[in-house]
């Protein structure tokens, strides 16, 4: 049980109303410099978790300890009487407040799936798909459903929402909800800029007007807006890709979810009752819905269940580093206009939709054999809403492959012709996603053989990957492209 009295410490993950267990409950938060001097962060993360955790402060008022110190123990010593968290969000920050004997309160009230609830779930399954997860989530939260079965008859519309882009630059759609920045986003921005001048943090990214919510108030406007001017249209295009439209029908709501801002439960019962009345399709809201209480909900499940030795699994054995062009974003330094482009957008925001970041920069490392903790860091670092719960399932297990097959029954990888499909990238590129081999081979079709061909032995039991190893060995062309991809090694392409 919670001490009654305990001072809450709310972590910049923490920052909704429902992390206090009485509106009046004493409250602890805490800026730490050592956070920054640890990992090269966006610039734009830097700078909205200064800004979400400042603003709380300014919420509670009195209510609230605000300490900017070096490290946490140096706050932790500053605090009198029992301090209680709510669940953390990592193994690390777990540890640390279970070390210093700081009463954690166990649910995770960011989510709605406890890790009792997934332990119940899983007790007795052979299998853990994602699929079956979405569907007793859908029936113990009552979403979409017509008594005992799925509205429409249909648990997933997933085959209605990969639709290719239309054939113009952009969806027409109004901009997501527009963030009008104050006067603790000057400061933050100051304070950011006296770090780099000191050297005691350096960043990636640009330096840009903020655009994702930073307070709880900011947070259900977006939602609203969401739900009201985007979702209508975000299923048919939930795959694709257009560079001049890097929001296209998307939320962009997990920054502020995975703050603490909106509750999924929430998020999916505003998408719900817009199909209720009339103002969203289904398959727009049946795929807004399983992203957020199903892929999400697993996700976070799944970095729990698995064991803490998960992220030093690497089952292809890829060993390369992450070349710096890539860890600084230096999209001029790339040709292949999906990889620059991509590249610029995340530079630009610390954004970008699921599809670019599995099929094009995930895809990309994964290609080129580049070690699986680099290449999780690396999202966790310069995502907005990159945790390492977040990352760790979703890169290591899903992009990378490196758990062999616990997440995903076959590696993401893939070739030209799926960008090419799936976006307007191709086109104007200097490369040729039909082309393989020679001046004009796309990266990532000539990437995807080489793949082939490095795994093919820990591939060969996976059934999935029979027709593509086939196809490999079919190749009369293969000795010449082994050649080609080993000669580029990791010089941006």
């Amino acid at each position: 049980m919670t001490t009654q009295s305990s001072t809450r410490w709310l972590f910049a993950d923490q920052l909704g109303p429902q992390f206090l267990d009485a509106p009046d409950q004493p409250v602890l938060l805490v800026e730490s410099a050592a956070v920054f001097r640890r990992r090269r962060f966006h610039r734009a993360k830097a700078h909205l978790l200064l800004v979400g955790l400042r603003h709380r402060a300014r919420e509670l008022g009195d209510q609230a300890t605000y300490l900017r110190v070096d490290t946490y123990d140096e706050a932790l010593a500053q605090v009198d009487g029992p301090l209680s968290v709510v669940q953390p969000t990592s193994y690390g920050a777990d540890r640390f407040v279970r070390e210093r004997g700081i009463e954690v309160v166990p649910e995770g009230r960011g989510f709605a799936t406890t890790r009792e609830d997934f332990t119940a779930w899983v007790s007795g399954r052979r299998r853990l798909l994602m699929e079956d997860f979405y569907r007793w989530q859908r029936t113990r939260f009552d979403l979409l459903m017509d008594g005992s079965q799925p509205v429409g008859g249909t648990w997933n519309l997933d085959h209605d929402n990969r639709e290719p882009p239309p054939k113009r630059e952009t969806l027409g759609l109004v901009d997501p909800w527009e963030v009008v920045e104050d006067d603790v986003d000057a400061e933050v921005r100051e304070d950011l800029d006296r770090m780099v001048r000191d050297g005691t943090a350096s960043f990636v990214g640009q330096d840009r007007p903020r655009w994702s919510p930073a307070t709880r108030w900011e947070a259900v406007a977006a939602l609203q807006h969401f739900v009201e001017h985007r979702l209508p249209t975000f299923g048919a295009h939930e795959d694709a890709m257009l560079a001049r439209d890097p929001w296209m029908s998307h939320s962009v709501l997990s920054p502020a979810i995975n703050l603490g801002l909106l509750h999924p439960l929430e998020c999916v019962h505003a998408a719900e009752q817009a199909y209720r009345d009339g103002r969203a399709p289904l398959n727009s809201v049946e795929g807004y819905v399983r992203q957020v209480i199903g892929w999400r909900e697993y996700v976070w499940s799944l970095y729990w269940h698995f064991p803490p030795d998960y992220r030093r699994r690497n089952a292809l054995e890829a060993h390369e580093d992450v070349p710096e062009w890539f860890r600084t974003l230096d999209a001029d330094a790339v040709t292949a206009n999906c990889l620059s482009s991509v590249l610029r957008e995340v530079s630009e925001r610390g954004w970008v939709h699921h599809i670019p970041r599995l099929m094009v920069l995930g895809n990309y490392a994964l290609q080129r054999g580049w070690d699986p903790a680099q290449v999780t860091a690396w999202f966790h670092e310069v995502f907005v809403d990159g945790y390492d719960w977040v990352m760790l399932p979703n890169v290591t297990g899903m992009s990378q492959h490196a758990d062999g097959g616990l997440m995903t029954t076959k590696p993401y990888a893939g070739g030209g012709a799926y960008i090419n499909r799936m976006s307007d990238y191709c086109k104007p590129c200097a490369y040729d996603p039909k082309v393989r081999v020679g001046p004009t081979a796309c990266p990532f079709t000539a990437g995807y053989w080489a793949f082939l061909d490095r795994n093919e032995q820990r591939l060969q039991g996976n059934q999935r990957m029979r027709q593509p190893l086939t196809g490999l060995q079919r190749l009369a062309d293969r000795e010449a492209l082994v050649a080609q991809e080993a000669e580029r090694g990791s010089a941006p392409p």
